[in-house]
Formats: structure tokens, C-alpha cells, sequence
């Protein structure tokens, strides 16, 4: 059976979505840490524009639940789930440790502060389920 991914040249993308940019920066070099090569956004109408453009070669999204814009991280997760299903999503927030009740069961939420090996752990079982499914 082919595989629905098309093989590439280029590593999968860690989508970062994060409107504060100290945030962005420092999730962002965190994922450089991976095998994933790493897109910044501001928000998520940006993120989706990334999305619409490059979907099937992205393993992960990471956004914070406020975000500035018509859609929230959660808006974002939801669309993201219901159009590319494969992506693995992390939705973050620093305003508790309550999961938000509308984001999907299949998205991973971590509040902040989250611990940089929880967030390196999420990106390498997307890049390595990423790698499977090309193989398969």
C-alpha cells in the first residue's frame, strides 16, 4: 500500500505558534533541538496561511491558547485536527492548568510554564510518526 505522504527532501516542520516573541523565540530554539525544521507564527490566521501552503509536511503545531486575531489556540487546534489530521498538536497556556474543554482529545495541552523535555519528547514522536507513515 502507497503511502498518503509524499516522500521530501526537506525535514518535516514544527509549526510554532505564539504571539509574545520572547515565547516564539525560545520554543522555537527549542525545536531546532529536533529533526524538524521550525516556522514561526504570530498568530493563527498566519499559522493557517502555513498550513493551507504546507500541511501535509508538517509533524507539529505548538500554540498557546491566546492568541491575538479572530481565532484562538483552540479555533487553531480544531480547524488544524479537522483538515490534517496526522498533525500532532501541542496547545499551551499560561492562564492554568485546566485543559480548555473545546480542544479535541487527540490535542496534547501542557500549561506554562512547560518543561523543555515534555516539549522535545511531543516533537520527536511527531517527526519519528512522520517517518513511519512515509515509510509505510
Amino acid at each position: 500500500m502507497a503511502s498518503q505522504f509524499p516522500k521530501r527532501d526537506k525535514a518535516p516542520i514544527a509549526l510554532i505558534v505564539e504571539d509574545d516573541v520572547g515565547l516564539r523565540e525560545l520554543g522555537a530554539a527549542l525545536l531546532e533541538e529536533t529533526s524538524l525544521r521550525v516556522v514561526e507564527c504570530a498568530d493563527a490566521e498566519e499559522a493557517m496561511a502555513v498550513m493551507a501552503r504546507e500541511g501535509e509536511d508538517v509533524a507539529l503545531v505548538f500554540a498557546d491558547v491566546r492568541l491575538p486575531g479572530l481565532l484562538d489556540g483552540v479555533d487553531l487546534a480544531r480547524r488544524v485536527k479537522a483538515l490534517w489530521p496526522h498533525v500532532s498538536m501541542i496547545v499551551t497556556s499560561g492562564y492554568g492548568a485546566r485543559r480548555p474543554e473545546r480542544l479535541p482529545d487527540t490535542v496534547a495541552y501542557m500549561p506554562k510554564p512547560w518543561l523543555a523535555i515534555e516539549v522535545l519528547m511531543q516533537a520527536e514522536k511527531a517527526a519519528a510518526w512522520m517517518q513511519r507513515a512515509e515509510s509505510a
